[in-house]
């Protein structure tokens, strides 16, 4: 398991967006970069500003969709259906 002090600025980045995310369950943070749950709350508590901290901690806090546990039986996948054609640039960037 990697430190959270050991992360480059562009990886400790990817962990805050990928966290702020409504639909990217820690589990994807987890698999992606080898840290649980309480780390990134460790993290987005020493990256943030207190008050942005409170505000992702109340917003994720007991959402479903954060949680692999109490997410649906149909959300087994990480990403987004259209993440393989947004990737592949068939859907316009906005």
């Amino acid at each position: 398991m990697k430190k959270t002090t050991d992360f480059q600025a562009e990886e400790i980045d990817r962990i805050i967006e990928m966290a702020w995310e409504d639909r990217t369950p820690f589990d994807a943070i987890e698999a992606q970069f080898g840290i649980p749950e309480k780390e990134v709350i460790n993290l987005m508590r020493r990256e943030m500003k207190e008050s942005s901290f409170k505000m992702w901690r109340k917003r994720v806090q007991g959402r479903s969709t954060k949680h692999k546990a109490l997410s649906q039986e149909d959300m087994k996948t990480f990403r987004s259906r259209m993440q393989k054609g947004i990737a592949l640039n068939k859907i316009s960037k906005r």
